[in-house]
């Protein structure tokens, strides 16, 4: 690997991933973001989904992070997350049943509105994590 980026991701919890990469892509409120060695310094703020972190052609790690902030320096990338977690940690059966329970919790029930942007959010989550597995493998599928 001739040029590479220091990646860290923590959370408040833990450090979940920190070593070299050829290239990271990190899901910004604006957009995949690709970044390689050399990157312009950026900040931006995450949406929930997978970070994919290119260790090197053949080898990839990815993260789910909630949420967050991404740091970008030429040779280096910190991404600070609210809650962050290995894909291969995440389990795809329980958020389909969270989303299939959060669903019917809204649907006709007379909520707060503090209530019912609880649960919008952890609806939302349950939704992004499902997807970014589904991604994950169509991405995996193909090569």
């Amino acid at each position: 690997m001739p040029f590479t980026l220091q990646v860290d991701i923590v959370s408040a919890e833990t450090q979940v991933f920190s070593g070299k990469a050829e290239m990271v892509v990190a899901p910004s409120v604006n957009g995949e973001l690709g970044i390689l060695p050399h990157h312009a310094p950026l900040l931006a703020r995450l949406r929930p989904g997978m970070v994919r972190i290119i260790v090197d052609g053949d080898t990839e790690e990815s993260v789910f992070v909630s949420g967050g902030f991404v740091e970008v320096q030429p040779y280096v990338v910190t991404i600070l997350a609210d809650t962050a977690q290995r894909s291969r940690d995440l389990d795809e059966a329980a958020a389909r049943a969270a989303k299939e329970r959060i669903e019917k919790a809204l649907d006709g029930h007379r909520l707060t509105p503090a209530d019912y942007a609880r649960l919008q959010a952890e609806l939302n989550l349950s939704i992004a994590i499902i997807r970014s597995l589904e991604h994950l493998r169509d991405l995996k599928g193909r090569r």
